[in-house]
């Protein structure tokens, strides 16, 4: 018995214009963890262990974007076990833990890989990620995002963090890059 023939899937993602033009170029995405990852709250066992939530869409938008060619960064002031796990799971290569300057890691990642700032996205929650989501040709963050994190940002995912925002924010410049429908046809065939 023969498979019925399917009608081609349509995408049916929307984001506004003058987002997907900010992000056409983008070559590498910068990425925070607590609060963008994980809904940022901190849990620890009595060991002292820290323990930490992730979310399969999330997962599965940086593994999209890899195949997209487009490089996934993450520049964390925590330098966990968990985080370290997930990463390796997802077959991360370019994670930069334990610091809290993060424009340093972010400028010394572009100039190794001959990018600039107009091929980057970044996303990140707080006060920390502010230099990164500046010079930035996008800057995304959550809805739980402080205050002026959340004034500057170009995009405000509907997701919060740990619940998808990260696969939204992948979503977001696969759409403008001209990947994702392409992904999805080869998913769905």
């Amino acid at each position: 018995m023969t498979s019925p023939s399917l009608p081609p899937l349509v995408p049916s993602l929307q984001f506004a214009p003058e987002v997907l033009v900010r992000a056409q170029d983008v070559q590498v995405m910068f990425f925070d963890v607590d609060g963008i990852f994980t809904d940022g709250g901190l849990f620890f066992s009595e060991a002292g262990e820290s323990l930490k939530r992730f979310n399969t869409l999330d997962g599965h938008g940086i593994k999209l974007l890899m195949l997209a060619g487009i490089t996934p960064v993450i520049i964390s002031g925590r330098n966990s076990a968990p985080l370290r796990t997930r990463l390796q799971q997802l077959g991360v290569e370019h994670a930069i833990l334990g610091t809290e300057d993060k424009l340093p890691a972010a400028q010394q990642f572009l100039q190794q890989h001959q990018l600039d700032w107009h091929q980057a996205a970044a996303m990140g929650d707080d006060w920390p990620d502010l230099p990164v989501m500046r010079r930035s040709a996008l800057a995304i963050t959550t809805p739980q995002a402080h205050t002026e994190v959340a004034h500057m940002a170009h995009h405000i995912t509907r997701a919060a963090g740990g619940q998808g925002a990260v696969r939204e924010a992948c979503d977001l410049v696969l759409v403008a890059n001209g990947h994702y429908h392409r992904l999805l046809q080869e998913v769905a065939h």
